[in-house]
């Protein structure tokens, strides 16, 4: 897979999407956390090869067979490091997936973010195979890979830059029109219980994961500002309500003295004081 962009309508999307980055066909500059991603999947693949697969699978990959695989919670996050190692295609697709789209969506969130995203679209691919294995519209198997998380991050750069052309095999196609097809194949065989139809659930469910967090951006955005204004309007609140009983207190200790005051009061002074040395040390 590789990616293109094309220069004549980034500035809408910039606008619209935070700054959202450039992305070029060149090879692009390894970021800290696709690269550590790259190393513990591959590492993952060699260890399964060497003969730990069956131990690993089923331990680590999501398999809704029963109340208590489904709620072995760990099992979302770490079947996403796992691959079929009798088909090496399955873990090389993902890599130059993950290699190709990683390193500009981690240069425009930041490490952190990135990685949230990464492995959220991960969760949600499979939460939703274990939702369609537990209604019997898929076969109960054990899952496992990172299709998920990488058609995630498909989504996320068919929003962000809708212009981009991805190299499927070598045949250009705009990154939109692949993600479309995608869906379009992937849902076929949900619904005709195809081969790998649980690993289209995973696709399904990391890109609609991608979306929504790129379409809610804006939303998210407002409700933390929301609730960070909030928080200092009830902080500014508090130091006034501190206030005005410090000065009754400080009243009522000039009237009658420091023995007047109750428990409660000097609690209080004991409180406003400690407030003051932390606000001018």
């Amino acid at each position: 897979m590789g990616l293109n962009d094309r220069d004549y309508s980034q500035e809408h999307f910039r606008g619209r999407f935070g700054n959202a980055p450039q992305m070029r066909m060149s090879f692009p500059q390894i970021t800290p956390a696709v690269k550590w991603l790259l190393i513990i999947n591959v590492a993952i693949y060699f260890i399964q090869i060497l003969g730990a697969d069956r131990m690993l699978t089923a331990t680590f990959s999501v398999y809704p067979a029963g109340w208590k695989y489904s709620i072995q919670i760990w099992r979302l996050i770490s079947y996403q490091f796992l691959h079929d190692p009798q088909n090496p295609w399955h873990l090389i697709c993902n890599m130059l997936g993950l290699y190709f789209l990683g390193p500009t969506l981690e240069r425009h969130w930041g490490s952190k973010k990135f990685l949230k995203f990464y492995l959220g679209c991960g969760v949600a691919g499979g939460l939703l195979y274990i939702l369609l294995a537990s209604i019997d519209l898929l076969s109960i198997l054990p899952m496992l890979g990172a299709s998920g998380a990488i058609l995630g991050m498909l989504a996320a750069c068919a929003i962000l830059f809708p212009h981009f052309v991805v190299f499927i095999i070598v045949f250009p196609v705009p990154i939109r029109i692949a993600a479309i097809g995608l869906i379009i194949f992937a849902s076929a065989i949900i619904l005709l219980k195809g081969e790998n139809a649980g690993g289209e659930a995973a696709h399904l469910g990391g890109m609609a994961a991608g979306a929504l967090y790129v379409f809610s951006t804006a939303s998210r955005q407002r409700l933390k500002a929301k609730f960070q204004t909030g928080i200092h309007e009830k902080k500014i609140e508090d130091q006034r309500k501190l206030q005005f009983e410090l000065d009754r207190i400080l009243k009522k200790v000039h009237d009658n003295g420091i023995q007047s005051l109750t428990w409660q009061e000097k609690k209080t002074l004991k409180k406003a004081t400690q407030h003051h040395q932390q606000r001018n040390p």
